[in-house]
């Protein structure tokens, strides 16, 4: 029998301001019935493109120069994809190939109910009619584990959390039974329990439903518990292939070997995390072990045991609540419950949970962002709880945040010189010509350039933006800054890039950090200490590497359980 789909060495180039940037080169793959094949690689390695030209959803720029896409369905006919026109792809796309996007709020249409959204494939491409495809939609949310389904299908998708919005997007995915779904890092932005379920989820339909899987991702643990075999890309090419135990236990190709080896969970704090670079040079990828030994040691700031930089008491955070016009009560959320704890100056403090945990409202409120209903923030003799907004303004310039998103972060329409400039501008009296130098050397500090000053935000990659974002937090020199998921969505090469980062520019600059995070691994590696929260109380504290290895409380061991590929990743 033929293969359910081949792609057969496709070229696709993109206009560049001077030469075409070729996206794909001689790239090929072959996927199976029943099959799930990661194809595995860093951001601009050529992933997505792979995955749009195969459901014929490639910008008009982009130009194809050689190769085939070969579609067949039964396994004697094969139909090839590419150059077919748009009217006969979009019969394709939903019955034949159907596509998972990375992120569901913007695939989700924000006007239109999830049950209308999911009816509109039924309706179009299995012509039944509303009231089957009601019927179909209400089954088919109940088939991805969505508890009341039919509430669900009235409500909009802001409405939902994001393990909800995305099981809505695999039911629509599979609504028309496809026989190719291909899964664009579908789980990038979930924390490591919605994580699980949803690949527990997408196993059992691809062996109920017999499909053939391409599942693209950055998270080598994803890969080593869920596909058959994997594909490594690398600058549009494929570079390895094969089982994903043999890839995983011998890799051959020194890229393969620089993703594997850059994971926090393999290193040891204080342990300089290696990058893919350091495989690529000449000379230096034949033995992982000694990559590994050579790699500098950071030295570790000790916890101070005298008064603590910042005392947090009784914390408790409400949202809602009071009562409405005609004097009713309405009901309220409680984000954080009496919340206490220390932070020690000069170390770094893990805050752990899942989403709605309480992690980030917390971060917010250690900095005055939003104010607690109860309790007291002390930073030296300040209770930031109840200062008031002038005083508060004038203290900023010692907290400071690096939020999740550096897409969003910055003003897409402002370089990013003036953007760092800002906060010196507001806080301090420097002259033009000051601020300037100092923004310049902060920028050689993160390790960007100073020719960089008046680029805007669109020109650089995801790490160096977030390097960006660094710098625009330690320019006023703050005492304290929070890290909020600051590394949870970049490749596994560049994560190690920015956390080596922040370790050097606490070590140079002196300042006490709280790191926001979901991943228990990337904590142990970075942190001192850890704090693990469920639905906005504390149920676990202690040295991270405690943490790690001995948890006492369920709640932390079902995190650790829940992280990915630990045994087969663990053994490379």
């Amino acid at each position: 029998m033929l293969p359910l789909l081949q792609i057969k060495n496709l070229t696709v180039e993109f206009p560049g301001t001077e030469n075409a940037v070729t996206a794909l080169q001689d790239f090929s793959l072959e996927l199976n019935r029943g099959e799930i094949l990661a194809v595995v690689g860093e951001s601009g390695s050529g992933k997505s493109v792979m995955s749009l030209a195969v459901m014929n959803l490639l910008s008009p720029s982009a130009r194809i120069k050689n190769g085939s896409i070969l579609f067949s369905s039964d396994g004697n006919n094969a139909i090839e994809l590419l150059g077919m026109p748009e009217g006969d792809a979009r019969l394709y796309r939903g019955s034949g190939l159907a596509m998972i996007f990375q992120e569901p709020m913007t695939s989700l249409n924000p006007v239109m109910t999830c049950g209308e959204q999911l009816m509109e494939p039924l309706t179009g491409h299995r012509r039944i009619n509303r009231k089957e495809a009601k019927e179909e939609a209400i089954r088919l949310l109940e088939k991805v584990q969505i508890s009341n389904a039919g509430e669900i299908f009235k409500r909009y998708p802001h409405q939902l959390s994001g393990g909800q919005r995305q099981r809505v997007m695999i039911a629509m995915s599979i609504s028309c039974r496809p026989a190719v779904l291909i899964c664009d890092e579908p789980t990038t932005a979930l924390d490591v329990r919605v994580q699980k379920t949803i690949l527990d989820l997408l196993n059992e339909i691809r062996k109920a439903e017999q499909i053939g899987m391409i599942f693209i991702t950055h998270d080598l643990g994803i890969v080593a518990d869920l596909a058959d075999r994997a594909i490594v890309m690398w600058k549009g090419r494929s570079v390895e292939s094969g089982p994903v135990k043999e890839l995983f236990s011998h890799p051959q190709h020194p890229y393969t070997r620089g993703l594997l080896q850059c994971r926090p969970s393999l290193h040891h704090r204080g342990e300089r995390l290696p990058v893919v670079s350091d495989f690529l040079k000449e000379g230096r990828a034949s033995d992982i072990s000694q990559l590994t030994i050579r790699t500098e040691s950071a030295g570790v700031i000790p916890v101070s045991g005298g008064e603590p930089l910042m005392r947090v008491s009784g914390l408790s955070v409400r949202f809602g609540g009071g009562k409405d016009w005609l004097g009713r009560e309405k009901k309220g959320f409680d984000a954080l419950t009496d919340i206490s704890f220390d932070v020690y100056r000069g170390e770094t403090l893990g805050l752990v949970g899942e989403s709605g945990s309480g992690k980030s409202t917390l971060g917010r409120a250690l900095l005055g962002l939003l104010k607690p209903s109860a309790g007291a923030i002390l930073y030296g003799k300040h209770n930031l709880a109840v200062m008031g907004r002038r005083d508060l303004l004038a203290f900023r310039r010692n907290i400071q945040i690096v939020f999740q998103d550096p897409y969003s972060s910055l003003n897409p329409r402002r370089m990013i010189g003036p953007a760092i400039m800002e906060a010196l501008t507001v806080h301090t009296p420097l002259v033009g010509v000051l601020k300037r130098q100092k923004v310049m050397d902060l920028l050689i500090r993160v390790d960007l350039k100073p020719e960089h000053y008046g680029r805007y935000p669109f020109a650089f990659s995801g790490g160096q933006r977030q390097r960006i974002v660094i710098a625009r937090a330690l320019v006023l020199d703050p005492g304290f800054v929070v890290f909020d998921e600051s590394v949870s969505a970049l490749d596994v090469s560049v994560q190690a890039q920015i956390l080596n980062l922040i370790r050097d520019l606490r070590e140079t600059m002196g300042f006490t950090a709280v790191f926001i995070s979901h991943d228990l691994s990337v904590v142990r590696w970075l942190c001192d200490r850890v704090i693990v929260l469920e639905n906005g109380r504390i149920v676990e504290v202690g040295e991270a590497e405690t943490v790690y290895s001995n948890p006492q409380s369920p709640y932390t061991q079902a995190l650790l359980d829940a992280i990915p590929g630990k045994s087969l990743l663990a053994s490379t």
